[in-house]
């Protein structure tokens, strides 16, 4: 504590010599003036001493023959002494101070933690309609008002917690391990809900669980047929509809189609090769606007450009709309060279697989294919003739309304 009263105060070491240093010392306990730390070096003695110490001094010394000269300055009043003579530095301090106490204010970096199903680009426009987004002042975001809107709009989220550190407001949600997405679709079907084909083709499989089937299997449809109905007829004696029971249909229809694909693939190709010659170009940033460093041309022909850019962060939470970074320009030249077959057959069916592999993605069955490859010097051609089966059908709202004449004949019935 002694250590740091006396840096703010301000001291000096001094060194000492001449006729009767000893006598010094006797005359400054005499008059109250505190000096610490001394050494004896034989021909002179260093210590440490007050700034007042130092000045009370005079008188002593004259009196006791010895000489004294400062070796080293220790202290606040004389660090602000340099501090006042580097004006420019002072004032830069004062402005980052003050620009520092003006950015923290807002918020600058938004992090979100523990979705799944929601992607982050997802909740981050969700935020931004809501008026959150980066550069927002602090005081204007309502914690609670955002949690509970997160937790009323997205059924997922069962739970959500947001909180500022810093410039950075972190959001952490919990996402519910068994949602319900079908509650409208539940709600229509209480009207009836028919089974419809997504596209052209010819039934090979039906199987029906709840509903009136219009086809049968072998049978040709077209987009937007009703395969199944969901209004199921209840007939009077004369074989005429008395009323419908709507239900929600349910059945398993297995469609057959045809496509054909044909992909090509070029035996040229350009290649990259890249000379080693580079440009760097500084690049910063305030907010959304960056500020590059601009040659007058770039001296290359062909050229690629990347670009690598931080966020200034002065603290673990505490980061700042700066931006800083360089952008790399590479030279490279074009080559022209020819696949070999074997790379040719490679390229083919890398294309092919990943194919077939978004048909396995969509549930898709490959039934027959027929497949041939055409080749010359300047390209190889696949040529595929597929015959698909999936369950291409989707539910769609029976358009067979209850006619008023049917519920009143009902009522007379009764």
């Amino acid at each position: 504590m002694l250590h740091w009263i006396q840096y703010i105060r301000g001291y000096v070491t001094i060194k000492v010599w001449g006729y009767s240093v000893e006598r010094l010392l006797n005359l400054c306990g005499n008059h109250d003036i505190l000096v610490w730390e001394i050494e004896d070096h034989g021909d002179y003695h260093t210590m440490h001493i007050s700034i007042e110490g130092f000045f009370a001094l005079k008188p002593l010394l004259k009196k006791t023959g010895t000489r004294v000269k400062v070796l080293h300055r220790y202290g606040v009043p004389f660090f602000m002494s340099k501090m006042l003579a580097r004006k420019i530095f002072v004032a830069g301090l004062v402005c980052c101070i003050l620009f520092w106490c003006l950015t923290s204010r807002f918020i600058w970096d938004i992090r979100i933690e523990g979705n799944l199903s929601l992607t982050e680009d997802v909740l981050l426009d969700y935020l931004e309609e809501r008026g959150i987004h980066t550069a927002m002042k602090k005081s204007d975001l309502q914690i609670e008002s955002l949690e509970q809107a997160l937790r009323e709009d997205y059924d997922l989220i069962t739970w959500t917690s947001a909180q500022l550190k810093g410039t950075t407001l972190l959001i952490r949600i919990k996402e519910n391990d068994m949602p319900v997405y079908e509650a409208e679709e539940q709600k229509e079907s209480s009207q009836g809900m028919d089974l419809t084909a997504t596209r052209d083709g010819v039934v090979t499989y039906i199987i029906t669980r709840k509903g009136v089937p219009l086809v049968a299997q072998g049978q040709s449809v077209k987009a937007g047929d009703v395969l199944v109905s969901g209004a199921i007829p209840v007939y009077n004696e004369d074989t005429t509809v008395r009323k419908y029971q709507f239900v929600e249909a349910d059945a398993d229809i297995i469609l057959r189609y045809g496509k054909n694909i044909t992909l090509e693939e070029a035996v040229a190709y350009e290649e990259k090769i890249y000379t080693g010659e580079t440009i760097g170009i500084p690049v910063f940033g305030v907010g959304e606007k960056a500020l590059t460093f601009r040659f007058p041309g770039i001296p290359y022909d062909y050229y690629d450009i990347s670009e690598e850019k931080s966020q200034v962060k002065l603290l673990d939470h505490l980061y700042l709309p700066l931006y800083y970074g360089k952008r790399t320009v590479q030279e490279y030249e074009i080559a022209i060279k020819k696949h070999t077959d074997d790379e040719m057959k490679v390229l083919l069916q890398a294309r092919w697989d990943k194919i077939i592999e978004t048909l396995e993605e969509k549930g898709v069955q490959i039934a027959k294919k027929n497949v041939t490859i055409k080749k010359n010097e300047e390209k190889w051609v696949l040529t595929a003739g597929l015959q698909l089966e999936e369950a291409a059908v989707k539910r769609r709202p029976s358009r067979i309304v209850q006619t008023p004449q049917e519920d009143a004949s009902e009522q007379t019935a009764e």
